[in-house]
């Protein structure tokens, strides 16, 4: 029996190709090659272990063991393997080479895989350089993932690669500076927002702005069976086709991630054309993403502005967002698409507490109609891109309840500090949510408020109105202040006559 190839080999040699690229092209770019690339090593491992396998158990018998292969996740023809890629790595032409496997392995997986890897172009001269540079770097490529083992005989255990696939997508983030936030939640903030949503078993669970989707897959797994059905929509085509392969990697095959801008195009509908109704939604939109209207504007129209009947699912009708922050146009659309009783949570600036005009009206709705469960202030830093700290707003439909849970986790020794990043650890994240679970008020940390209290602050929900956090000073001790006081006045009329001495001397 031979050694298990480990998550931490796959790490290194992911990290190892993309040192490749690093300098010549924004890391931003060319994880999509190498995210790419570790997918087609995946399947093409796991249909070559497994052609090993069904030569022996069929002896050898052709039509058997193409009929087995056929049956297989994903069909693979020779011509679009990786040890096919890899035997032309000197190719002068390898970079067409590479996109002709790919449409083969678009057309023979039409179902699973259509249109998966239409936005990414091996051949590319504007992104990978004129064709000697392009050729020797995608050479190099090919070497560095030739060294990966995938089968899954060698790695064991599903998750490991799929779990790579989230390391890598993890560390483009941080590598990936401003933009890096859109399309990576850092994992321990998912984690915080699959464990208050808590989902359960046949759960449809959502995310509208879904990324790569990672933060589905950790509210998948808090259901042990992983008895649940996905949804996602995103806006960005290469990262919707990162979230398809993502899915596949941690062995979700029938999640639904659509490509489309949620907001005037959702693509998640009932058989009524109605939005359609889940029970669990998580989302971390972009923060106050201007001219989130757009999709609505007629062709040409120079003063478009939003009206709430320019949306035929009527998501407005408790206002209309400003035109440069779509913060509630993302929690409108999410809460018009929570069924009954259902939870979701969401990742927001914390100016969607406070703001007033529209916002405040929209926020005032929301409070009345008993919809808002929680509000969670996190610590600063913890974003890719962005420093300025942000909150979690949790709500339910069908609430019990007529009060509204205020947590404060944003404080020192609620965080690991780090050098340009914050994290959560394993504690913040349980302090969090059995504060959460608990519904209950910590000095200092949490405070449960009543409806009347949020009225008379006239439905403002910023933190410290709710959460004192004010530490008590030592009190003064006044006998102590006078005795500084008279040996400070001493010392200084020390300093004074050597000063005089010292001018006296210069002759001033």
């Amino acid at each position: 029996m031979s050694e298990k190839v480990t998550q931490e080999q796959i790490n290194s040699v992911l990290w190892q190709a993309a040192d490749t690229f690093r300098g010549k092209i924004d890391s931003s770019i060319y994880k999509d090659y190498i995210l790419t690339m570790l997918f087609v090593k995946y399947i093409s491992d796991t249909y070559k272990d497994h052609l090993e396998e069904y030569k022996e158990k069929y002896k050898g018998d052709e039509r058997r063991i193409q009929r087995a292969l056929s049956r297989e996740r994903f069909v693979l023809e020779e011509e679009a393997t990786f040890d096919y890629l890899y035997s032309k790595r000197n190719d002068p032409q390898i970079g067409e080479i590479i996109n002709k496997a790919l449409e083969k392995i678009e057309n023979e997986n039409t179902g699973k895989l259509r249109g998966v890897f239409r936005n990414i172009d091996f051949n590319s001269e504007s992104v990978l350089g004129k064709t000697k540079e392009r050729n020797s770097m995608l050479r190099q490529l090919l070497e560095d993932f030739s060294e990966l083992d995938l089968r899954p005989s060698a790695v064991g255990e599903e998750d490991v690669i799929g779990d790579s696939y989230q390391y890598m997508i993890e560390q483009f983030a941080s590598d990936a500076g401003k933009k890096g936030g859109e399309f990576f939640t850092p994992s321990m903030v998912s984690e915080l927002l699959a464990r208050l949503v808590k989902p359960e078993e046949n759960d449809r669970i959502y995310d509208p702005t879904c990324g790569s989707g990672s933060l589905l897959i950790r509210v998948a797994r808090q259901v042990p069976s992983r008895k649940v059905a996905i949804y996602g929509q995103e806006r960005n085509g290469q990262t919707h086709s990162l979230a398809i392969m993502n899915m596949y990697l941690h062995g979700i095959d029938d999640a639904d991630i659509q490509w489309g801008d949620t907001i005037s195009n959702p693509l998640h509908l009932d058989d009524d054309g109605k939005l359609m109704k889940f029970q669990r939604i998580v989302a971390n939109p972009p923060f106050s993403l201007d001219k989130w209207a757009m999709g609505f504007a007629g062709d040409g129209e120079k003063k478009f502005k939003m009206e709430p009947g320019l949306d035929p699912y009527r998501r407005f009708d408790w206002g209309v967002p400003p035109s440069s922050k779509g913060d509630y146009a993302f929690v409108q659309h999410m809460l018009h698409s929570l069924a009954e009783g259902g939870k979701m949570a969401v990742i927001l600036p914390h100016g969607v507490l406070f703001r007033g005009a529209s916002e405040g009206k929209i926020r005032k709705q929301i409070l009345e109609m008993n919809l808002l469960d929680a509000v969670i202030g996190l610590p600063e830093k913890l974003f890719y891109g962005t420093g300025i700290p942000a909150c979690i707003m949790v709500f339910q439909k069908n609430r019990k309840r007529d009060d509204v849970l205020f947590i404060d986790a944003s404080g020192e020794g609620n965080y690991e500090k780090g050098k340009n990043q914050n994290r959560l650890r394993e504690q913040d994240i349980q302090k969090i949510v059995e504060t959460y679970e608990k519904y209950e008020t910590v000095d200092k940390y949490s405070y449960v408020a009543s409806m009347g209290e949020i009225k008379e602050n006239d439905y403002n929900l910023n933190i410290p109105r709710y959460v004192d956090t004010f530490e008590e000073e030592e009190p003064v001790n006044m006998d102590e202040v006078k005795k500084n006081i008279k040996s400070i006045k001493k010392e200084l009329e020390k300093v004074e006559a050597q000063m005089e001495k010292y001018l006296e001397e210069l002759g001033l």
